[in-house]
């Protein structure tokens, strides 16, 4: 039960003694040097942590989406982390000019283990770490801060030594006084002085020293504070890269980010979407989508936001929230009529003057910076509507849209429903669906194919028959499975077309189950949907691509066949 007088169990922060403060007034102007924590602070948080395979398709996600540094794991504390690592540099998985990160406690033996794990690396990162907070001290490590002090120069001393025995990896040392944000700001200073002493830290050889809010215990602006103060009294802070490692306890991580980097530091440790211990670490999309509509490229690159989000949900086996900045399912969908019609006037205003700066209500970005389209966010109406369209289809007709299909298809039908003057009834819906997206078989048509492949590959050589506009023509393409093969296919027949989102389901039980597959693709920068059936899920996925092309030629309204006079006939 909460207290009438929580003073009485919590203490407030203390505030840091620091009255001519310059962060407030500073703008972030360019964007920090990122760091995704994701496949180790990330991964230690999740119910299940990655297998080798997911971990590897995060990693290669994280390199194309541009971070230079990535902490892969800790390899001293489990073999999963070291032998993750082992394959990264044994493999040649590391680009040359990306850093791999890995942690380890300040222990000789976990330190060792950590050099064996990183044998043969090009460039790395060693980070280790000691907590600092007094009740650290003294509840859980019993240790005096002389003694705390030891642990880290210790440490460091074994860690610039093994440095030296491997001279062909370009090393970086990083510093963790765990619990910065809770601990005596002095005592902080102290510790990682001494630390920059035993290393040697020069401004020509620098150190990392990460200052985390390892629990976010006070508000952003205390962090700023902190960050601010201790750059301004730490020796020699040319000797420094200063990171931070907001995590999201009082829900304020991005917040506490952007302040902190005002206020000095170079450098931040996040996640994407935000994923971490407890409340999750600080969202690494969110603070570069920010600084991207404050006009300043964050360096990473989110111009395709959906497929990033599914393969991240792949890889954590964790959903990302339809209300998520600038990602999630809904966040570029207006239910109010009100907001609905300020969007339109805004659209409308931006079609006019296309080279303008972006001011469109209610849209703080442009949803076709980050790959989704426009017609969801301005043809939207309750949510009600779209949510009873979805759940009879699903329940009536088995068939389960993905959530931007269920967007634009309650469109369909309310588009249907004032054409016809009917009542908006389960027959109707399933007519309009099949009519608008079941029925785009021309001008484009798939005939026919055959797939082949090699044992031990997961390269696939596709041929395939098509029609366009009543001819007939063999088209090849070869790609990891059988839909990228058969994009490739197209493309070199002058269709080019990129795959979004893809879903796939079954439909019905038994001998007549049937596959359903929903494809978002884009064509000509338009984002385009088309849903495809067969017996076979790979038939119904190209099924599905050519429903999608022959919606983006069509010039017909939307369901055009769907009328009051064909609703009568089928009953």
């Amino acid at each position: 039960m909460m207290l009438d007088n929580p003073a009485s169990k919590y203490r407030p922060f203390v505030a840091v003694d620091l009255p001519d403060r310059q962060w407030p007034s500073r703008r972030i102007e360019q964007p920090p040097i990122w760091t995704s924590v994701d496949l180790r602070d990330g991964n230690q948080s999740l119910i299940d942590p990655m297998d080798q395979e997911r971990k590897q398709r995060f990693f290669d996600l994280l390199v194309r989406i541009g971070f230079k540094e990535i902490e892969v794991g800790f390899p001293s504390a489990s073999q999963t982390d070291f032998d993750f690592v082992r394959s990264l540099i044994e493999g040649n998985r590391i680009p040359d000019d990306v850093t791999i990160q890995v942690l380890t406690q300040a222990r000789d033996h976990l330190i060792d283990r950590t050099f064996e794990s990183l044998k043969g690396a090009k460039n790395a990162i060693v980070h280790v770490y000691n907590a600092t907070d007094p009740v650290f001290r003294r509840v859980v490590f019993n240790v005096t801060k002389e003694e705390c002090i030891g642990i880290a120069v210790d440490a460091t001393t074994r860690i610039r030594q093994r440095m030296a025995e491997a001279p062909e990896t370009h090393w970086t040392f990083q510093y963790s006084p765990e619990l910065f944000t809770t601990s005596e700001m002095d005592f902080a200073k102290e510790v990682v002085e001494a630390v920059m002493e035993a290393y040697g830290a020069t401004a020509e050889k620098p150190m990392i020293v990460n200052l985390p809010a390892t629990v976010e215990a006070a508000s952003p602006n205390n962090y700023a504070d902190q960050v601010e103060w201790f750059c301004r009294h730490v020796k020699n802070r040319d000797a420094l890269i200063v990171s931070v490692h907001p995590h999201n306890d009082r829900g304020t991580g991005v917040a506490a980010a952007e302040l902190t980097l005002m206020a000095g530091a170079d450098r931040v440790e996040g996640t994407l979407f935000g994923n971490g211990e407890r409340t999750g670490n600080v969202d690494i999309v969110t603070l570069a989508m920010n600084m991207y509509t404050q006009g300043v490229h964050p360096g990473l690159d989110f111009s395709n936001i959906t497929p990033i989000m599914r393969e991240v949900e792949y890889c954590n086996q964790l959903p990302v929230h339809p209300r998520h900045p600038y990602v999630g399912d809904l966040v570029f969908t207006a239910f109010s009529g009100s907001h609905q019609d300020a969007i339109k006037k805004g659209m409308a205003e931006r079609r006019a003057n296309p080279d303008a700066v972006w001011e469109v209500p209610y849209l703080p970005i442009d949803p076709l910076d980050v790959g989704r389209s426009y017609e969801a966010v301005i043809r939207v109406n309750s949510q009600s509507g779209k949510g009873g369209v979805s759940y009879l289809l699903e329940q009536e007709h088995g068939i389960e849209l993905p959530r931007r299909l269920s967007i634009e298809f309650s469109q369909v039908v309310q588009e249907v429903a004032d054409r016809t003057g009917k009542e908006i009834t389960s027959q109707m819906i399933y007519q309009a669906f099949a009519d608008e997206y079941l029925a785009q078989t021309t001008p484009f048509g798939l005939v026919s194919h055959r797939l082949s492949s090699e044992a031990d590959s997961p390269r696939v050589s596709l041929e395939a028959t098509i029609e366009e506009h009543g001819e007939r023509r063999s088209i090849r393409g070869e790609g990891n499975g059988p839909l990228a093969a058969y994009i490739k296919a197209l493309a070199a027949a002058g269709h080019d077309v990129e795959i979004i989102d893809y879903h796939e389901h079954s439909r019905g039980q038994g001998a007549d189950a049937e596959a359903i597959a929903y494809v978002e693709v884009r064509i000509d920068g338009k984002a385009v949907f088309g849903v495809g059936t067969d017996e076979s899920i790979t038939s119904a996925s190209m099924k599905a691509v050519m429903s999608a092309i022959n919606r983006h030629v069509s010039t017909q309204a939307p369901a055009a066949n769907v009328t009051a006079e064909s609703l009568e006939v089928a009953k």
